[in-house]
């Protein structure tokens, strides 16, 4: 009964005294943060409006809307994602006790 007593007594102590840390460092956050804005902003440029939809906003069905082939959304928008993840990848690989 001591045994398990003590064990008791060793796992409550230490989990009211462990210290917090965190599983990446400060540097790969950032790098996170950079790639969750790339990822985000290739999204946000990658939206419009539809095939359809004329200039003033109404939907026409005899009217096509050129801008749905425009370089933002077919090459910039998918660049920015791509880089994105690219350097998600990076941000998870970065090792933080590294010295710099």
């Amino acid at each position: 009964m001591s045994i398990i007593n003590k064990q008791n007594t060793i796992k409550s102590e230490s989990s009211k005294g462990s210290d917090f840390t965190f599983l990446f460092g400060k540097r790969n956050y950032i790098w996170m943060g950079i790639g969750l804005a790339l990822i985000a902003l290739g999204f946000i440029l990658m939206t419009g409006h539809d095939a359809n939809t004329r200039p003033d906003g109404t939907y026409d069905v005899n009217y096509w809307n050129e801008d749905i082939y425009s370089w933002t959304r077919i090459r910039l928008a998918p660049f920015l994602i791509l880089t994105g993840f690219a350097v998600e990848i990076y941000a998870i690989l970065i090792n933080p006790n590294k010295d710099k």
